[in-house]
């Protein structure tokens, strides 16, 4: 039984349809249908369900999958124990913030690539958090608190933040002193999400509120910038701007507490050695305490 038979239709199983699965692979559509039908030939019977729709597990389909899963996950380690040392071969996928990324991740990712001429990497650069099993991806780098999940996390680097506005905001409207008074200010927001902020050595949440959202850090900067209110971002995006003075710290009294840069993966038994190279990597580059 061939290996990429096994890896190919797991892919299928996983991303829904023969078209996603094969850009995941970065194979042709034909090269996936002749690998399903002979993986199909071989057990003799049926495990996907095809339509112009995609393509779905029959009953037998939805045993064998985890099975595959598991035979290919396992090939993947033995492959890389045998390896010559340090040497990476095949295909990372990571799913990466667009907030961060290109700027902050994209130089680790690309002096991996450098060092392991052999290893594909395929980045995805944005805010939204992807279904790293349902989407294929090996791992994810994310930001701040990590929710509960399934997801193995492991951090890599401390990130810290601000509340920031900008002189002219704060000349039209003032300046919070207390987390009360945070909100009955405009909050400029990912979407309704909680703000953590230190009050001594209590956590304390604030929930504000604003009329201007966004789901990337970037243009909260640009509202802020332009005055539309107070915003609560992470130094690598705000830096420049505090050093310059078109932004400025509010509720110092109230610090935001350091939150973390994460690798998260899928659950596995062993992660594979090119996640472990990546974590290594960021773990080099991000783990070291701020600036004085």
């Amino acid at each position: 039984m061939d290996i990429e038979d096994l890896r190919t239709f797991v892919e299928v199983a996983d991303a829904g349809g023969v078209t996603s699965a094969a850009l995941r692979l970065g194979v042709s559509k034909s090269m996936v249908s002749r690998r399903l039908v002979r993986l199909e030939a071989e057990l003799g019977v049926q495990l996907l369900a095809r339509s112009t729709r995609g393509a779905s597990l029959t009953e037998a389909g939805a045993t064998f999958r985890d099975h595959a899963a598991r035979v290919s996950a396992e090939i993947e380690v033995a492959r890389e124990t045998i390896l010559p040392a340090g040497d990476l071969r095949g295909r990372l996928r990571v799913a990466a913030p667009l907030s961060f990324g290109p700027t902050h991740f994209a130089p680790v990712l690309a002096e991996m690539a450098r060092r392991h001429p052999q290893l594909q990497i395929h980045t995805c650069y944005s805010d939204h958090v992807v279904d790293l099993i349902a989407e294929g991806y090996d791992c994810a780098i994310r930001l701040g608190y990590l929710q509960d999940s399934s997801l193995i996390a492991r951090r890599v680097g401390p990130i810290y933040g601000k509340v920031v506005a900008s002189p002219d905001y704060i000349k039209a409207h003032g300046s919070p002193e207390t987390p009360e008074q945070l909100l009955t200010h405009q909050a400029l927001m990912q979407g309704t999400e909680a703000w953590q902020l230190m009050d001594g050595d209590k956590t304390i949440t604030v929930r504000p509120q604003g009329r201007f959202k966004a789901d990337n850090g970037t243009a909260l900067v640009a509202a802020a910038l332009a005055g539309l209110g107070i915003a609560y971002l992470p130094d690598g995006l705000i830096g420049e701007y505090l050093a310059s003075g078109a932004l400025v710290p509010v509720m110092t009294r109230y610090p935001v507490p350091a939150a973390g840069i994460y690798v998260v993966r899928p659950p596995a038994q062993h992660p594979a050695r090119k996640v472990r190279v990546l974590i290594e990597m960021l773990i080099e580059c991000f783990d070291h305490p701020p600036h004085p």
